[in-house]
């Protein structure tokens, strides 16, 4: 059962945050294994009822196409696709505990070009567009800030002066809260803080299940 990460997995990001390199990580893998992945993975197992089966993400970046050549990852994060009905391609949800936090949020990140289209034809419409824009309202007053990729102006075929411009710029959408570190962190609070955002974004995710569906296209890796 999960009972929070101990001050040992803040003073662990702390130090890969100064020392990000193979020999500190080899020096210090077993308090990331016991102080940092365990709990989160206790979370998750908590959470797995309500919410469906998270997937951890590596530790480890991804260097190949980045300028920034740091190897580890100065998070530990995971998110859940398919609790909700949707697979893969449908929209997640995100937990990430830092030296900063935690940061929970829900949506998708990343969306197919003919996810893109099927998002834009219901945001632009009146009815699910306004609809849209008083869940992602709703969200903001609780601390869930719309985020996602973004156009500078408006996409093709739709008009600069649209009452709703701002979401139709919209490449990817999702929502996100940042819980600055406290005594909570370090105790099982911190799973009802996360269970909380994600059951507060289940209208949200509601509506993009509905409104922009599976791709056909291939996913990134």
């Amino acid at each position: 059962m999960f009972d929070g990460w101990p001050p040992e997995a803040l003073t662990w990001f702390q130090g890969i945050e100064v020392n990000n390199e193979k020999a500190w990580w080899d020096a210090h893998r077993e308090t990331y294994r016991t102080c940092v992945r365990a709990p989160l993975e206790a979370l998750l197992d908590d959470l797995a009822p309500e919410f469906g089966q998270a997937k951890i993400f590596r530790p480890y970046r991804d260097t190949r196409f980045s300028a920034d050549k740091r190897p580890y990852k100065e998070n530990a994060a995971a998110t859940v696709h398919g609790g909700g009905g949707g697979g893969a391609d449908g929209p997640g949800l995100y937990v990430s505990v830092s030296a900063d936090g935690l940061e929970v949020g829900a949506g998708h990140y990343w969306l197919a070009r003919d996810q893109v289209e099927r998002y834009r034809a219901a945001a632009g419409d009146p009815g699910t567009g306004a609809e849209l824009g008083k869940l992602l309202a709703e969200l903001d007053t609780l601390g869930l800030a719309a985020g996602g990729e973004r156009l500078k102006t408006a996409p093709r075929g739709w008009p600069r002066d649209h009452p709703r411009i701002g979401l139709l710029r919209h490449k990817s959408l999702y929502v996100m809260r940042h819980h600055p570190p406290g005594p909570w962190l370090h105790g099982a609070e911190a799973r009802e803080v996360v269970a909380a955002d994600w059951r507060a974004t289940r209208p949200l995710l509601d509506w993009m299940e509905r409104e922009i569906g599976s791709t056909t296209m291939p996913m990134p890796r």
